[in-house]
């Protein structure tokens, strides 16, 4: 009995034609060329151009002049920008844990399905998100004053001596709560759309096996939404030390507590827009970039560790 066996080849496959690849690869560049160039113009040439700041120094005579890496070592021994460095630090450890723990409670809230209203509840704590900056630091202000606010007027109808919140003592936490209350309702979005999307599978094994709300919370949800915490942390690290708005609106109503240096941002504004130290500056800003940067990146290693 014979087999029919396949025709064997009489000749090389016939390539592709050589203009094709050409065309497809640059096709490519031309969907990612208009991002680069864009992404280039507003964020590489100003990180450029701000290290080439850093290397030179304004001097009355001679003008300015080529100093190299010495505005780096000026900044590492600066006490003011340490100082400022150091404060925004200790904000990001108290502020952000218990921000973020209020907006993972908000959002496990949400999707357990028993609350009531929830839709309502969303929109209520995501509210203060959509209002400025600006607009909430002044209303907060003014709600801290102890002559003409909040407090001035609970101290005078019940007579009582409240803390002054804009003390030097007291200001970092007011200014703390102030980010809280304005950046919770965002974070709570980033868990509760995670949390949204984890199998209903899941759920329903827990449920066969018995799975209390803690266990299904500590075993499942916690576990599958910690890409969106990781995330979370990370954006919340990187406004913390960005901290300026808050601290800067609130000082005409606490000169005696927020001084022109109070935060790393202020500082660095307060050399080149006050102090006309435009290179100096740019090497302060480059530096905080920098601990920004490594901090963030430490905080994305530990956080996405298997078995952390």
């Amino acid at each position: 009995m014979t087999t029919l066996q396949p025709p064997a080849a009489t000749g090389p496959r016939p390539s592709r034609p050589p203009g094709r690849r050409d065309r497809r690869s640059w096709a490519g560049w031309g969907f990612f060329g208009p991002f680069a160039a864009v992404f280039a113009v507003v964020f590489l040439a100003p990180i450029a151009y701000s290290v080439y700041l850093s290397l030179f120094r304004d001097r009355l005579i001679g003008g300015t002049a080529f100093v190299g890496l010495d505005n780096y070592s000026q900044a590492l021994t600066d006490e003011r920008f340490w100082d400022s460095l150091g404060r925004v630090s200790l904000f990001l450890a108290v502020q952000v844990p218990v921000m973020l723990g209020v907006a993972l409670l908000v959002a496990l809230a949400l999707d357990s399905g028993r609350l009531y209203g929830k839709s309502f509840f969303r929109i209520t704590v995501f509210l203060p998100y959509a209002v400025p900056a600006v607009v909430a630091t002044l209303m907060w202000g003014f709600m801290y004053g102890t002559k003409y606010g909040l407090v001035g007027d609970v101290n005078e109808a019940f007579g009582l001596t409240l803390p002054d919140p804009l003390s030097p003592d007291l200001v970092l936490a007011s200014i703390g709560n102030i980010v809280t209350w304005e950046f919770v309702g965002y974070n709570m979005l980033i868990l509760y759309s995670a949390l949204r999307v984890v199998p209903h599978a899941l759920y329903e094994a827990a449920e066969i096996d018995g799975a209390g709300q803690l266990r299904v919370i500590t075993a499942i949800k916690l576990p599958a939404i910690r890409g969106a915490l990781v995330i979370a942390t990370i954006f919340s690290v990187i406004g913390s030390f960005q901290l300026f708005n808050e601290p800067n609106i609130l000082r005409p109503l606490a000169r005696n507590a927020i001084t022109t240096d109070y935060t790393p941002n202020q500082y660095t504004y307060a050399l080149s827009f006050n102090g006309q130290q435009h290179n100096y500056s740019a090497t302060v800003a480059i530096v905080m970039g920098v601990v920004t940067m490594v901090i963030a990146y430490a905080v994305q290693l530990r956080g996405m560790r298997k078995g952390a």
